[in-house]
């Protein structure tokens, strides 16, 4: 069974209100506010406006500015750049060609200091050049890696009055290099500080595959250099894994300012360098009044320590006041060294020394002797900060909070969030509001509302609210969760908060459609409703169906009203004319089980009424190593069948919790004069290999600390009757399990089921004591074939006696 993505299929859009108001959200703010905070408001006094929800509406969302207009230009992967405005209104302000193999595509967005009189912004984004299709080679010559050096391109842009981008107004500023056609890390935000000069984050460019979850320093002969990081982010004379500060004319030259790293002239280094070391700081902001940036760098993923190869993976908060090297790939998180690994040799050498970090490598162009690196302002891994949780490790650098009691602003946030750190976590999903001193001494760390999905940017606007750049969760492509949104202070009185959805949103006219309306108002008040289905139709009730007689592509829009004349809109989007194609992912199947380095078939069928013949060649499948809530692109292919090579070494090493996403795309050609529409499909592929602890759902069960188990943890203090699942799974192959278990006690019976604890029962095993927790073995069943439809994998406990029965570290599948 699959899980349909198809664009414009998905029907919650856009939410605005007239007051600038949105949804009342519970989430309360923590405890422990430093004194001259007391007085923070609760979360019942902010609204999350949306002002545009859907693939449709944000692509796959990378990065946001707000303008001074309070509209927000947020960019898409895929070259799309667009503009909604104040009241929820977005269209495309333009598109770029970009190349988009892996992670690259339009990533950064910025807003000149000076837009006002010369309506300047800045993109950050792969140009096509002449890079060659497919994977580069992970071995070969320097002859058989030279097609695939590309570069990521700074370039600034006039934004026309009428919110279009002038493509032709291109004036180049800046090229990073970049290795095509293999992963990982681009970074590319941008801001810019009181003086008006521009930073731009850079990624490290480096293939983190193949090295266990520890530092790439790969600088085997016959190797990739994408697998060496010390070739850009511990690299003096590289502007990848870095924090680049200029200063750009009009004509997109620059000029350095003084106070870099390296002053220009130092042999082996480039001036525009700021700050250097970093993984992935696919997130940063500048603290204007200050000038301290902030940056959320993503680290590497080892589960554990290991003393051959250095710690486990961690990421981390840096808070920039003064150039310096922040360690990668040499040192990490709390100034924790990595061991000087030889993987021709598969020996260790000594730890790298934070304090005078050298650089060696072969791929090395700059200097030696690198400056000391400097610590995390907040380094965590799993819950090593209480107040993050735990789960998926993946911060984003937010905005710093200046209050302005001058500006006039319903909106505004209040007074005691002045100087306040707003930080983001993608796969945690949360914003956290961290009180600090100014010298950056952390005072607490608050809840703080929200109620979207994978944060990916935000910032503060001109009218003192925190504009949020929602991913959604998907990957690669935008879902009915990517969003773009407004969080206000509303302790001046909520606004109605409005949805609205269709039956369908394409097709050929004479289209009906049965529109929905929902609206809650934290007030309590009574709603009124209002629609204008954008061809003069309108009409005054929740769910309203309307029939659209002439081609075009409609806005529908809803207003919700309360008796004090406060409201909220949402709108839906309908394209008559046109019919989006629908996609359907037959191979490989979700849930499917695959092992890494599997040569995987695809089968994709396409139907479209519009388009006569589907063009096989215009048919996008993309192959992602998911990990946890994130991912990283791994190959793409385009056709209705073939294969995808899938990559022999998962990154995060076996134990953490990696699976394989395909997804197929298909665009039409658009029909009677309207604009193309894209379906999508997807599917997950689980590994035959599996840690137990990564359950997805579970009854009683909780992860558990081992220091014998593999990655550290395991599936604990499990009590008879109880269980945990996973989803998707098709089990129609499988033909045994194993699995490695412990216990200090009676042991017990272990149940593989399918669809529910009560489901289909495929096998048993018998699970003995084993002496103790840390002591396991492994235990096996036969298993009956399960079902031919994808359905959710249970493991069930049962036993007798008081307290734990068992323990299981992981589990592997055998197919036929």
């Amino acid at each position: 069974m699959h899980r349909k993505r198809l664009r414009f299929r998905k029907h919650l859009a856009l939410a605005t209100s007239s007051l600038l108001a949105g949804a009342m959200l519970a989430i309360a703010p923590q405890a422990g506010a430093h004194p001259g905070h007391d007085d923070a408001p609760a979360a019942e006094d902010f609204q999350q406006v949306t002002l545009a929800k859907g693939a449709e509406e944000t692509g796959e969302p990378m990065s946001l500015a707000v303008l001074p207009d309070r509209s927000v230009l947020h960019t898409s992967r895929d070259g799309t750049l667009r503009i909604t405005d104040a009241g929820g209104t977005t269209r495309v302000a333009g598109t770029l060609d970009v190349y988009s193999h892996d992670e690259e595509g339009l990533q950064g967005v910025g807003v000149d200091p000076g837009f006002a009189e010369n309506r300047a912004i800045y993109l950050y984004y792969a140009p096509p050049l002449d890079t060659p299709e497919g994977d580069a080679p992970d071995e070969g010559t320097a002859e058989d890696f030279a097609p695939f050096d590309g570069v990521n391109r700074l370039s600034r842009f006039v934004l026309n009055e009428d919110g279009t981008l002038d493509t032709e107004s291109e004036k180049k500023v800046l090229d990073v290099p970049a290795t095509r056609g293999t992963c990982c890390h681009v970074g590319g935000d941008i801001d810019f500080d009181a003086e008006g000069n521009l930073y731009l984050s850079t990624g490290d460019d480096s293939n983190p595959f193949a090295s266990d979850g520890y530092t790439p320093i790969d600088e085997r002969e016959n190797r990739n250099p994408a697998y060496d990081a010390q070739r850009s982010a511990g690299n003096t004379n590289d502007l990848r894994g870095k924090i680049l500060r200029v200063k750009v004319a009009e004509d997109g030259s620059y000029t350095i300012p003084e106070g870099n790293l390296f002053a220009p002239g130092t042999e082996k280094t480039r001036p525009e360098i700021y700050a250097m070391g970093f993984r992935n700081p696919f997130r940063m902001t500048v603290d204007k009044p200050t000038g301290t940036v902030y940056v959320g760098d993503y680290g590497p993923d080892a589960g554990a320590a290991d003393p051959a190869r250095g710690p486990a993976g961690k990421v981390e908060f840096a808070r920039v006041t003064e150039p310096g090297n922040f360690g990668w790939p040499f040192c990490v998180g709390d100034n924790e060294p990595y061991v000087d690994y030889d993987f021709a040799t598969g020996e260790s050498g000594e730890s790298f020394d934070c304090a005078a970090p050298k650089n060696t490598s072969r791929h090395n162009t700059g200097l030696t002797d690198l400056p000391p690196a400097q610590k995390a302002w907040i380094p965590y891994d799993g819950a090593s900060v209480p107040e993050f949780g735990n789960g998926s490790e993946s911060p984003v650098g937010g905005p710093v909070y200046h209050y302005d009691a001058d500006l006039d602003s319903l909106v505004k946030f209040p007074e005691a969030y002045d100087g306040d750190f707003f930080a983001g976590e993608f796969g945690r999903q949360w914003i956290k509001r961290i009180e600090q001193d100014a010298d950056g001494t952390v005072q607490s760390i608050n809840d703080f509302p929200w109620s979207g999905t994978q944060v990916m940017d935000m910032a503060f606007g001109p009218d003192g609210a925190l504009y949020v750049l929602d991913y959604g969760l998907s990957w690669f492509g935008g879902d009915e969760n990517s969003a773009l949104y407004r969080i206000e202070n509303a302790t001046d009185g909520h606004s109605p908060v409005a949805e609205a959805s269709a039956d369908v949103t394409s097709g050929q006219g004479p289209l009906k459609v049965q529109f929905s309306a929902e609206a809650t108002d934290a007030d309590g008040d009574d709603i009124s409703y209002r629609w204008d289905f954008g061809d003069g139709g309108t009409a005054e009730s929740a769910d309203p169906s309307h029939t659209y007689r002439e081609n075009g592509t409609y806005t529908a829009t809803v207003t919700a009203e309360d008796p004090s004349g406060r409201s909220g809109s949402a709108s839906v989007y309908v394209t008559v004319g046109n019919t989006a194609p629908t996609v359907t992912l037959e191979l490989p199947a979700d849930g499917q089980l695959f092992t890494f380095g599997d040569e995987v078939p695809f089968e994709v069928k396409v139907t479209d009424p519009e388009d006569e013949e589907i063009d096989c060649s215009k048919v996008e499948i993309h192959h992602v190593l998911g990990h946890d809530s994130h991912g990283h692109p791994i190959t793409s292919a385009t056709g209705c069948s073939g294969t995808l090579k899938t990559s022999a070494d998962a990154e995060h090493d076996p134990n953490a919790n990696i699976f394989g996403v395909f997804n197929a795309s298909y665009t039409d050609n658009g029909a009677n004069g309207q604009r193309a529409l894209t379906g999508e499909d997807e599917s997950v592929a689980q590994t035959k290999h599996r840690q137990a602890e990564h359950f997805g759902d579970s009854q009683g069960v909780e992860a558990t600390d081992r220091e014998a188990a593999h990655g550290g943890r395991t599936a604990g203090d499990i009590q008879n009757g109880e269980w945990i699942s996973f989803d998707p799974y098709l089990l129609d192959t499988v033909t045994s399990v194993s699995a490695r278990v412990a216990a200090e006690g009676a042991g017990g019976t272990l149940e593989i089921r399918a669809g529910s604890e009560t489901g289909k029962l495929l096998g048993t095993a018998e699970v003995p004591s084993t002496g103790g927790w840390e002591t396991y073995t492994d235990v096996t069943a036969d298993l009956k074939k399960g079902p031919k439809e994808t359905t959710e994998l249970y493991l069930v406990f049962k036993g007798s006696g008081d307290g734990p029965l068992f323990e299981v570290d992981d589990f592997t599948f055998t197919t036929g």
